[in-house]
């Protein structure tokens, strides 16, 4: 029996999170990145548009556990205008999204302004320029993951997100991993 592998990867913006895709137009892969074994798998995904952290195992049950609803995970996320304390205070309390039709009010959650950001973010792609008006960041940390769940939340309280950084997975952080950059390692937690 061969022993299980992990990996954490700075996926970079354009990426999908999957090994396969088997549609028409060709798209970046994380296999791209890195040779990868057989049977690695993503835990949780970001989207082709998000960067970040992600972590990657050949173990089925270690993926259940990191999903599991008692895992934190941290975003950072450029939005659209200055955002307010009125609109902190309401991610904060959980705000009303749309999830498979159906309309979900998300959990309570720590939200916070960002005045200064970390050096592994990078300097990501280009948004847009000053003429277009300001940007702020916040870290959101939520402990559930529904599909594009923290781009509805900055859209629900009228920011629209930007630019989307997961930055941590529980004890994991993103700390200084490049853009693109794999690192294996022995365990998760």
């Amino acid at each position: 029996m061969t022993e299980n592998q992990h990996f954490i990867v700075h996926k970079p913006h354009g990426y999908l999170s999957q090994f396969v895709y088997e549609k028409k137009r060709p798209k970046k892969l994380l296999g791209a990145l890195y040779d990868f074994p057989i049977g690695t798998m993503a835990i949780g995904r970001l989207d082709e548009d998000s960067e970040g952290l992600l972590l990657l195992t050949t173990d089925g049950m270690m993926s259940e556990r990191v999903r599991s609803k008692t895992v934190e995970k941290e975003y950072y996320a450029q939005v659209d205008g200055m955002i307010t304390n009125d609109a902190i205070v309401q991610l904060q309390k959980g705000v009303e999204i749309g999830f498979k039709g159906i309309r979900y009010t998300t959990k309570t959650c720590e939200a916070k302004v960002i005045t200064e950001l970390p050096e592994s973010i990078g300097e990501g792609r280009k948004i847009r320029d000053e003429r277009h008006g300001p940007t702020s960041w916040l870290s959101l940390t939520l402990t559930e993951g529904k599909f594009r769940q923290v781009r509805k939340m900055t859209a629900a309280v009228g920011f629209p997100t930007l630019r989307l950084v997961r930055i941590r997975v529980g004890n994991l952080h993103l700390k200084n991993l490049k853009a693109g950059e794999v690192r294996e390692v022995e365990h998760f937690f």
